[in-house]
């Protein structure tokens, strides 16, 4: 059943009330969408039928970051108000429920009178008809008597009902209700007949944000918008500084020696884990970041079947020279495979009767950490 099915003509004749709030002054002046879109909920009270006369809105709570109920003078007004909606839906009650004791009562005595013209006219020697009236009319007292019987416990019982003692506690239970349900020895079988007690329904509509219509038994309402909770997989997904700094660290890292700094540094996965060479692996594909190799690549790096094809060499003795430090290799996996610079004016070849040794041009480690290189295996 939609909204407007459920708001009827009775419902009408009541207050609207639209609470609207941010919890800080920052989120008043940040989330400014977020504000303008509850007070928009005024007109979707109005195209429901509410009269503007009729619809309450309720703000002071905006930028105030209470946490309870004390702190909070707006929700204090709306609770107040409900709680005097809900005593005075009571006493409306009440009364048709009079009324309707009193039609029933008048309409037994009515009865019984007629019944009792019916015998009173009957011939007496008809015996037969005359018992079968004077049964009926019998009935009809006894009918009559009990719905006086009833008119007259019910009305003392709503008496009772509405003395003033019972009028306060219906007042109190503006500031009874959030005491109770905060209370940690409540159960939740009590606060499930709380809200029963108070709501008739809820309608969700959600969006971007939800907004809740709540629809009391005393036939106020309020509309109440609340951020949509994170869905399952935005819980555990990884923070995005995280992404943005494994994308810059792959530009001088392999995965492995990535997963070692984030963990140096104190970050975690999304599920608060250590990282690992999978979890980072996992992190590259889902957010699609481009590979190490693929930067070097990019950079004009050149594979090992390249460089040994353009120095004439053999990809063993490219290893053996990137080894001794006559080449620079640039990891771009942790199975130390590399990528090389462009030969140059000064590329190594082949030396007969000198020791490698004394031919080297770079160191053999380097820290990849301080944006260099690595080349000893």
């Amino acid at each position: 059943m939609s909204m407007p099915d459920k708001v009827q003509a009775s419902h009408l004749k009541r207050g609207a009330y639209l609470y609207v709030r941010q919890s800080t002054l920052q989120q008043v002046l940040e989330n400014t969408e977020s504000t303008e879109r509850q007070y928009a909920l005024r007109q979707r009270a109005v195209a429901l039928g509410w009269p503007l006369e009729r619809i309450v809105v309720i703000d002071t709570d905006l930028g105030h970051s209470g946490a309870s109920y004390e702190d909070r003078e707006g929700f204090q007004q709306l609770v107040a108000e409900v709680g005097m909606a809900v005593q005075q839906e009571l006493e409306q009650r009440l009364d048709e429920a009079d009324r309707l004791r009193q039609q029933r009562v008048a309409r037994a005595r009515y009865e019984a009178d007629l019944a009792q013209q019916r015998f009173m006219q009957v011939d007496p020697k008809n015996r037969l008809v005359a018992d079968s009236l004077e049964a009926d009319w019998n009935d009809r007292l006894r009918a009559l008597a009990e719905a006086q019987e009833e008119y007259e416990q019910q009305s003392q019982a709503d008496r009772v009902l509405l003395d003033e003692q019972s009028r306060e506690r219906i007042r109190s239970l503006a500031t009874d209700f959030p005491r109770l349900w905060n209370d940690p020895n409540t159960p939740d079988r009590e606060r499930k007949r709380m809200i029963r007690l108070l709501i008739e329904d809820v309608t969700l509509r959600k969006q971007d944000d939800i907004t809740a219509n709540v629809r009391f038994k005393g036939g106020s309402h309020q509309t109440v918008v609340i951020p949509r909770p994170l869905r399952a997989w935005e819980i555990r997904q990884t923070d995005a500084e995280v992404v943005t700094e494994i994308d810059r660290l792959l530009n001088d890292h392999t995965i492995g020696q990535l997963a070692g700094i984030l963990n140096e540094r104190g970050f975690r996965s999304g599920e608060g884990c250590a990282f690992t060479n999978r979890i980072v692996a996992r992190l590259c594909r889902e957010y699609r970041l481009k590979s190490r190799h693929d930067r070097l690549r990019e950079a004009g790096k050149l594979t090992q079947a390249e460089i040994a094809e353009q120095l004439h060499v053999t990809t063993t003795t490219v290893k053996v020279w990137r080894r001794h430090g006559l080449l620079r290799g640039y990891p771009y996996n942790d199975k130390n495979e590399c990528l090389y610079d462009p030969p140059d004016h000064a590329a190594p070849a082949k030396s007969q009767g000198r020791k490698l040794s004394e031919r080297r041009r770079f160191p053999e480690v380097v820290s990849l950490r301080t944006n260099e290189v690595q080349h000893a295996t």
